[in-house]
């Protein structure tokens, strides 16, 4: 008997052992239930460590370069970004509104500084006692004083900033908004990006970005201080939607700006003339300013270009010797040199927006297929000769040299296998599903919303273009589209594969995409108040009592949790090419972050829907009240 009990205690020991290494050896799978998402990544001062942006985990993940493991996880709310100052890294919290202040060392949040509403992009001050902190919700960007750990001010943006660069002597800071946020129907609708003077926290300038751009995601500043360069895509909004090839649709870009002049100097873009290169995230420059790179997220892939000789070039510096200097018949019969018109006048510079060829043709871009996925942010070493690539859907980081070549791939660890959410939300935004690569879903919609810009989608008609709808609680708002043209979102789903995209979607992915538009959460209001903003501001309040008012109808269309009967209706807007006077009612949810307003995008603001657009009282009943009740009844909307 206790031969047997001594054969059973083995066995248990045994098994015990067992269940061991599985739970912590090479077959453990500890983050089965995790999705690991690279955001951004950012080197250490002595370049041995990675810190590395962890989205839909909820960390930062601290990597051993050497190693090529991660050493330490560290929690935090919805990273986006990340920067080191000495031995401390920072990080911001979109979800939280704030910077988590991480000691390297021992791996824990020291403090959190409060910022502003849905922070998302981070940069630190040269002297290393200040971050700036983008915030895409509040619409500015917090100055944090990092010694005393709050906030002494913040710089007022025009738009939503994405991402923020400061100048190497740290005086001015350089903020690119997300989207455009002008009257939709102008030719020249873009983005822009502010200037600001960091020490009086006053707006220089605000330089517009070409027509037709946005999702300006990536910003560095030369190391000389004169440039500042910025990348993003570029819609071609003003053609119809009737063909991707060559550009005709979406085109991608670098913007460099002459900080002296606080002006836009040039434009060139990313794209070959027959392949695209979706969606441009992440930049950065060599500490001799003569080598850039570019994350191409949509197309996974990081263009080095060559940037001394294309600024040189750009001046109208292209060398006599040069072969593209040299006219032959093969220039003037396969295309157009634009160099050489640029060495003749240096104005033509400005034609370079339209010119697919001109950097292949001058041999000064080189685009490298990355390991992954989707990758994001881009960080240079301190060595100055590796890069890292934060792969957001393959949730790891690409190790590469300064060509761009592959080293090494630091895994973030195991990921779930991935639901037909996380699945869609790969395909929204993969460039490569589309004809040639020029876009991808997210491209007109990002995270899903809107691009601010009117399209011509052809499905009313060719002439009268509309303002790109938010895709947010799509699934539940019945008719799509302006006119209620598709029937419901699976309808409107299948179509933009077809007639966006120019693709036969494959089995599955329609219903994928699906599945992540259903999943999308809209975010609480930056216009709230309190814990989890779920309280109304005192103006919000006497809002919301007009807005409920038999006095201004508001409700009779706009009702219900969605804010919207999901009807037709003629509100009186009809534009001079429009195909018809009826437009579906949209829905109220998250209105804050969808502007321009109506159907073409005409109104900048709230304000500007309910006097100006409304004055024959066919979009509520608002023309008998004052200045001071319109604002209120807009505060109450933009905290919806």
């Amino acid at each position: 008997m206790s031969s047997m009990r001594t054969a059973f205690r083995a066995i248990v020991c045994l098994l015990g052992l067992m269940a061991l290494l599985l739970s912590t050896g090479p077959w453990a799978d500890p983050a089965s239930s995790v999705t690991h998402s690279a955001a951004d990544a950012a080197f250490s001062p002595d370049g041995r460590l990675l810190a590395v942006a962890d989205t839909t985990a909820g960390s930062i993940a601290l990597a051993d370069i050497a190693k090529g493991a991660v050493a330490r996880r560290v929690a935090v709310s919805s990273p986006m970004a990340v920067a080191w100052v000495g031995r401390r890294v920072y990080a911001t919290e979109f979800t939280s509104d704030a910077v988590a202040e991480i000691a390297a060392v021992g791996g824990n949040v020291v403090r959190r500084m409060r910022v502003g509403a849905y922070p998302r992009g981070l940069a630190a001050a040269p002297t290393g006692r200040a971050l700036l902190v983008a915030n895409t919700g509040s619409r500015d960007v917090s100055v944090v004083d990092l010694p005393r750990g709050t906030e002494r001010g913040r710089l007022r943006c025009t738009g939503e900033p994405g991402c923020v660069a400061i100048t190497p002597d740290g005086k001015q800071a350089v903020v690119p908004n997300l989207l455009p946020t002008g009257d939709g129907t102008r030719e020249d609708n873009a983005a822009s990006v502010g200037i600001f003077d960091i020490a009086s926290l006053r707006r220089l300038a605000d330089v517009k970005l070409p027509s037709g751009s946005v999702n300006a995601r990536g910003a560095v500043v030369t190391p000389d201080g004169r440039w500042a360069c910025i990348v993003h895509a570029l819609g071609r909004f003003n053609l119809p939607t009737t063909q991707l090839d060559r550009g005709w649709v979406n085109t991608n870009a670098l913007s460099v700006l002459d900080l002296a002049a606080r002006k836009h100097y040039a434009t060139v873009l990313l794209d070959q003339p027959q392949e695209g290169a979706a969606d441009p995230w992440g930049v950065a420059i060599s500490k001799d300013g003569t080598r850039l790179w570019i994350t191409l997220a949509g197309v996974h892939e990081i263009a080095c270009i060559d940037f001394a000789r294309m600024m040189r070039w750009i001046a109208g510096g292209l060398p006599d010797d040069s072969p593209v200097a040299k006219s032959s018949p093969e220039w003037a019969i396969t295309m157009r040199n634009v160099w050489q018109e640029i060495k003749a006048n240096p104005a033509h510079r400005s034609e370079l927006v339209n010119d697919l060829a001109a950097l292949y043709v001058g041999d000064l871009i080189e685009r490298v297929k990355l390991p992954g996925n989707g990758p994001r942010g881009l960080a240079l070493a301190p060595d100055g000769k590796t890069l890292a690539a934060a792969q957001y859907f393959s949730g790891d980081v690409a190790i590469t040299d300064a060509a761009g070549k592959a080293r090494k791939t630091i895994s973030l660890g195991r990921s779930a296998r991935p639901g037909a959410a996380r699945r869609g939300e790969r395909i929204f935004h993969d460039g490569t599903m589309a004809f040639q690569h020029w876009l991808s879903c997210s491209t007109c919609h990002p995270d899903g919303r809107a691009d601010g810009l009117n399209w011509d989608l052809l499905n009313d008609g060719i002439g009268n273009a509309k303002n790109t709808r938010s895709l947010l609680l799509a699934h539940r708002r019945g008719l799509m589209m302006s006119h209620g043209i598709r029937a419901n979102l699976s309808v409107a789903a299948s179509a933009g594969f077809r007639f966006i995209l120019f693709r036969t979607p494959e089995a599955g992915e329609v219903a994928d995409t699906e599945a992540y538009i259903r999943a999308m959460k809209p975010l609480p209001s930056p216009h709230r108040t309190g814990p989890g903003r779920k309280a109304l501001s005192s103006r919000a309040v006497e809002g919301k009592t007009l807005f409920e008012s038999a006095r201004t109808k508001c409700t009779r269309c706009h009702s219900g949790p969605l804010y919207t009967d999901r009807k037709l209706h003629d509100t009186g807007t009809r534009g001079p090419y429009d195909s018809g006077s009826r437009f579906i009612t949209p829905t109220l949810v998250e209105l804050w972050r969808t502007a321009p307003y109506l159907h073409d995008g005409r109104a900048i603001t709230l304000q500007e829907v309910l006097t100006r657009y409304n004055r024959a009282n066919k979009h509520g009943a608002t023309s008998h009240l004052s200045r001071t009740q319109v604002g209120a009844l807009a505060e109450y909307v933009l905290s919806l």
